[in-house]
């Protein structure tokens, strides 16, 4: 049974990142053909996109009463995107920030996971603060929907590759197999951690590094593209949306609850550590060099120590 659970939450891991992919490539396809401002694509639309595997994954939790698994997942992945995501991104082209846009997203992230910090603190998160957490996060893009920042308009092409009702029809796709993958991760994972005595936090944490996969894959191919705004956007606005909008649905459906609340209070803390350091890097140097990128990367290694 043990090895069906293994095989399980791979499957379900697989068919998160994939189906979550070709959801956000087809989304930023249909986006980019219509004009829409490169860091906007990245920050909002990519960021919410790229982020469909941990919100799905926290609405399972709330229907599964898997809130250790989903809180430790959230958290995994906010941790690796800022710590590995910006090294590995930042180790192929040094990333570029203004400090405008630093102060928005980086206060932005920093607060959001400052909510999910007092909202888990308590041991649980009720379907009010679950609704708090979302409404937060729809003000925030609010906010940067209204922003005068945003004036180059990214060029108007059609992609050879693909046309809209193509990309339309992989979104659709997309969505179902992160539906899926979604469903097999979350069974399958609280299944394994009971096989294995293990806690489900320490497998939400490790999940939660599989599927920032697509937020590093995106990055990394957009600063291969010359569209570094989109490659920061995405890894700082998915670190917006994951503690805010995902742990927000997946309360909304049926509350959270966390059971082993001093290892996932005190990952949480550590993840707001190396935000705000990375934070400050960006902020003071202007952006992240590849000798700052070490050290970013070296920073994710305490995360499966706390």
């Amino acid at each position: 049974m043990t090895f069906w659970h293994v095989v399980g939450a791979v499957v379900g891991l697989a068919c998160l990142i994939y189906g979550g992919e070709r959801a956000v490539e087809a989304a930023v396809t249909v986006a980019m053909a219509f004009g829409l401002p490169t860091l906007l694509v990245g920050g909002t639309l990519v960021a919410v996109g790229s982020s469909i595997p941990e919100i799905t994954t926290a609405v399972y939790a709330g229907l599964y009463g898997a809130g250790d698994f989903v809180v430790s997942h959230i958290i995994g992945s906010i941790t690796s995107q800022i710590t590995l995501g910006v090294g590995i991104v930042a180790l192929l082209s040094p990333l570029r920030l203004e400090r405008g846009e630093v102060r928005f997203y980086g206060t932005g992230m920093i607060l959001a996971m400052a909510l999910m910090l007092a909202a888990i603190s308590s041991g649980a998160v009720s379907r009010v603060q679950g609704g708090g957490l979302v409404a937060a996060y729809l003000c925030f893009l609010g906010v940067r929907l209204r922003g005068e920042s945003h004036a180059a308009l990214v060029e108007r092409h059609a992609d050879g590759d693909r046309s809209l009702p193509q990309a339309a029809g992989w979104i659709v796709v997309g969505f179902a197999l992160v539906a899926v993958g979604g469903h097999l991760l979350v069974v399958h994972s609280k299944a394994l951690a009971v096989a294995l005595g293990v806690p489900e936090y320490l497998l939400g944490l490790v999940t939660g590094l599989g599927t920032t996969a697509p937020e590093i894959a995106i990055a990394a191919l957009a600063i291969d593209r010359g569209e570094a705004d989109i490659a920061v956007g995405t890894l700082f606005g998915s670190n917006v949306t994951d503690p805010l909008f995902s742990l927000g649905a997946g309360a909304l459906v049926g509350g959270i609850a966390v059971d082993r609340v001093g290892p996932t209070v005190a990952s949480a803390g550590y993840t707001i550590a190396v935000s705000v350091v990375v934070v400050g890097l960006f902020y003071l140097n202007g952006g992240i060099d590849r000798r700052a990128a070490v050290g970013c990367i070296a920073m994710y290694v305490p995360t499966f120590l706390l």
